[in-house]
């Protein structure tokens, strides 16, 4: 898939893209995402941020930050992993996929909707992991956009950040290709991945032309190489909320592992979805129940005012809260060693 040809950009943020393949007259295929673009000369991929210059990729958004900030990490969200620690959140424009729900559209899809134009400002990968630890961040988050198609920038901060001792975590939509994930690995912690439906025809119509077997394959793939997954699940009224739907997203992740948190967030109108309702709270009581009827151990509600149900890491064993929030603040974490102080259950995640 390949876009119209773009304007020129500054050359400051330009870099030789990874993964790339060179095919007939001039075209090159990008192999970093599973849409595996082939491009043709002067032209960009469906990221919008990777060219084609004379039979060459390159990424046009190396040390071009969009956006940089310092959240909780349980705003990624992450439950298990460093709870109550911040995270040093960054992103570029660019995205993959084309929601029609994007809650982030205007820098998802800025490249887009301002006829190739790019923005963002010089913030380079030793600067973030200078900032990270001077405000006392435990981790990097790549987030608010699809990290993947600014893989080059995130690789190299996260190879810094690791060994500065600091975590790295994507949240992405989990279209990145095994070579590419395997690539980052040895320095990617954690994943949060979008799990959007159960339905191949929501990925291609809502998401624009994506593929659910793609997501499977890579939450599957993330587990096997030894990082943190969570999962979360934007429910749409009319669109993914079905019993049958939700109860088929529940029993994969059971069936991989019982102990993979479970993120059923709340949908509020946007984008092109502008005038579509909100999901109702009993909504996402339903999904939160079909998990735990699955045998998921760790089932959360998202996008909800403070202090409502479904925040509380509650141990399997015993019932017990032993993480107790309110929004993103923990309110207290017993767990020690990764277990339940009160009975000895196992509490899968990363805590140290």
């Amino acid at each position: 898939m390949t876009t119209l040809t773009m304007p020129a950009q500054s050359e400051a943020f330009v870099r030789r893209a990874m993964f790339a393949e060179t095919l007939p007259e001039g075209r090159v295929r990008c192999n970093l995402c599973e849409f595996r673009c082939a491009i043709g000369p002067g032209r960009r991929g469906v990221c919008a941020v990777r060219e084609n210059r004379d039979g060459a990729l390159y990424t046009l958004v190396y040390g071009r930050a969009v956006a940089d900030d310092i959240d909780p990490i349980e705003k990624k969200p992450f439950h298990h992993f460093l709870p109550g620690t911040t995270a040093f959140s960054l992103a570029t424009v660019g995205c993959n996929f084309r929601c029609l729900h994007c809650q982030n559209h205007a820098l998802a899809l800025f490249s887009r909707q301002h006829n190739g134009r790019l923005m963002g400002r010089a913030l380079s990968p030793e600067e973030i992991v200078l900032l990270a630890r001077r405000n006392g961040c435990r981790s990097v988050a790549y987030t608010y956009t699809e990290p993947t198609v600014f893989f080059e920038y995130a690789h190299r901060t996260a190879a810094l950040a690791a060994a500065a001792g600091l975590r790295n975590v994507f949240v992405t939509n989990g279209t990145i290709t095994p070579e590419a994930l395997q690539a980052l690995a040895p320095v990617l912690h954690g994943a949060n991945i979008d799990l959007k439906s159960f339905s191949d025809r929501f990925y291609r119509r809502i998401c624009g032309g994506a593929r659910l077997h793609w997501v499977l394959d890579a939450i599957k793939l993330h587990r096997r190489l030894g990082i943190w997954v969570e999962v979360t699940t934007l429910v749409i009224p009319g669109h993914n909320d079905s019993d049958q739907e939700l109860r088929d997203i529940a029993r994969f992740l059971a069936g991989l592992s019982r102990d993979i948190p479970w993120h059923v967030s709340r949908f509020f109108p946007a984008h092109r979805m502008a005038g579509a309702p909100p999901t109702p709270l009993a909504a996402l009581q339903r999904a939160r129940e079909i998990g735990l009827e699955e045998g998921l151990h760790y089932v959360y509600l998202g996008n909800l005012a403070p202090g409502e149900a479904g925040e509380d890491t509650v141990c399997p064993g015993c019932a017990v809260a032993v993480i107790r929030r309110r929004g993103y603040r923990v309110l207290s974490n017993a767990v020690r060693e990764g277990q339940c102080p009160h009975c000895g259950q196992a509490i899968p995640g990363v805590w140290d």
